[in-house]
């Protein structure tokens, strides 16, 4: 609150939730109430390729309310968090010159953690130094990823999972890239933190209905064409974009490796473990406000409250 550039007249309502818990009518409805936009916070509905896999808003929403960040790049784009931080600070920025209250709505944790913090000054990683630390990590297992960063960067060897290959690779390509300790960068502080006040609240519903929710959401989703939409993106079932609950247990069935029920209940299945990995997360992040979705009045009763308090302060 002390950076003189802050601007205490704007404000950030993010509704986070885990999937399928009924976020996108909410943001909605507070959207036409406080007469403002939805900014997404989902990596995979940023996609334009990935439409029915991914519960994106239906046209009848999107056409109701202004919504940026969903259908903004291609599946072969190389888009990281660092990327949506940028492309979202720039957006917030041309909106707030006319308006006072936005919505940021999705599940993707990195995403809300980059509004609600700020983001570590990263370098920039070229792709190929990624294809290549993949490369060597299928060619020499995850043990020459642990050696090669406890070698590298000692410091955080200690404090990283050693067993998540991505994250060893993450901090593998920074520490190539720039000649500097993976360490050296997570230790300073958040850097380019959002002007803004920020409003959070996290949707949640009792676990059962949650994943009563999921199933159908999937059952709907096969109905509306998910496995023809899976076909044509098989091509392209390497790419990172696409390495996602939805489409990779119908990649196994078009190999021959599941029958197509296998797959819908796979993807059941991995939707609600993904959901619960999301409410471990909310958990662990933010200082949430939570709510069930139908709690519309209570829920506007609270921001309210709360733009009056932060006004003020």
């Amino acid at each position: 609150m002390s950076d003189k550039h802050f601007m205490p007249n704007k404000f950030i309502i993010i509704i986070a939730g885990p999937t399928a818990v009924g976020k996108t009518k909410l943001s909605i409805d507070l959207a036409n109430h406080y007469q403002s936009e939805i900014f997404s916070a989902d990596s995979r509905q940023i996609y334009r390729e990935m439409n029915i896999g991914t519960a994106k808003p239906t046209s009848a929403e999107l056409t109701q309310i202004k919504h940026h960040f969903i259908d903004t790049i291609h599946i072969h784009d190389d888009y990281s968090v660092g990327h949506y931080y940028a492309d979202i600070r720039n957006a917030f920025e041309s909106y707030f010159v006319n308006k006072d209250i936005l919505i940021v709505t999705g599940g993707t944790g990195l995403y809300l953690k980059a509004i609600m913090e700020g983001l570590d000054d990263f370098p920039e990683v070229p792709i190929d130094v990624y294809n290549k630390l993949q490369e060597a990590f299928e060619y020499n297992g995850i043990e020459w990823l642990q050696m090669q960063l406890k070698s590298l960067d000692p410091y955080y060897y200690e404090r990283v999972d050693i067993q998540n290959p991505r994250r060893l690779m993450r901090a593998l390509a920074v520490i190539k890239v720039s000649g500097k300790p993976f360490s050296d960068y997570i230790s300073n502080q958040k850097l380019n933190k959002l002007p803004y006040n920020i409003i959070e609240i996290l949707l949640e519903l009792p676990r059962e209905m949650l994943y009563e929710r999921i199933n159908q959401r999937v059952d709907i989703m096969f109905d509306d064409g998910l496995e023809a939409e899976a076909k044509w993106l098989y091509p392209y079932k390497d790419l990172r974009a696409l390495q996602t609950v939805g489409y990779q247990e119908l990649f196994q069935y078009f190999e021959g490796l599941i029958s197509l029920e296998q797959a819908k209940d796979l993807i059941k299945q991995n939707s609600r473990r993904y959901a619960k990995r999301q409410m471990t997360w909310f958990r662990k992040y933010g200082q949430w406000q939570v709510f069930n979705p139908n709690q519309l009045d209570e829920i506007v009763n609270y921001i309210d409250y709360q733009i009056k308090i932060l006004k003020n302060s």
